[in-house]
């Protein structure tokens, strides 16, 4: 599509970029979460968590932070399978780091996906979070690249897994896979 606009003697057209839709349909051991990925406004992260998705990295992950009516959180390579040290679970990523990328109109609101991060703004790597509720307070500091568009129920039931201390699921819980389309 090519928009002309003419003014007196002048005349412009432009030809704007639309960007195909990305959605990533999210497996886990409580059903399926499909979400929107905002690849306009987030390039990076959306770009390394697709490459990272499409690699089969997120396969049988646990949601290692589950904290109900605030988020949960997977990711991390070290939790595959639900096994490995639980002390480390929440320290691992991928090789690949995303700088930080904030868009005033993205925002932590319930069913929005954010990046996780040390204290490093630009340390976005594997892990995301999914918010159970309004989480004002992460604004700016994390990158929101993503909407649960269904499934938003299964993210709330997932966010009801008993944990220990640490927030840790009892019984695991999965990331079975994540798929990539263009398409819901």
């Amino acid at each position: 599509m090519t928009v002309t606009g003419t003014s007196g003697g002048l005349s412009h057209s432009v030809t704007p970029k639309v960007a195909t839709p990305v959605f990533a349909t999210l497996v886990t051991s409580a059903g399926t979460i499909v979400v929107e990925l905002y690849q306009v406004q987030t390039p990076k992260t959306v770009a390394n968590f697709v490459s990272l998705a499409q690699s089969g990295f997120y396969t049988n992950l646990t949601w290692h932070r589950i904290v109900q009516g605030f988020v949960i959180q997977t990711g991390d390579p070290k939790t595959v399978n639900g096994g490995g040290d639980r002390s480390t679970w929440g320290t691992g990523g991928s090789s690949q780091t995303v700088p930080l990328e904030i868009v005033g109109s993205l925002h932590n609101n319930a069913g929005y996906l954010g990046m996780a991060r040390s204290s490093d703004p630009n340390s976005g790597s594997s892990q995301f979070y999914i918010n159970l509720a309004d989480n004002d307070s992460l604004d700016g500091g994390y990158t929101v690249f993503g909407k649960v568009i269904s499934g938003m129920d299964v993210a709330l039931a997932l966010g009801n897994t008993p944990v220990n201390s640490q927030s840790q699921p009892i019984s695991p819980v999965f990331l079975t896979s994540v798929t990539i389309s263009s398409g819901p």
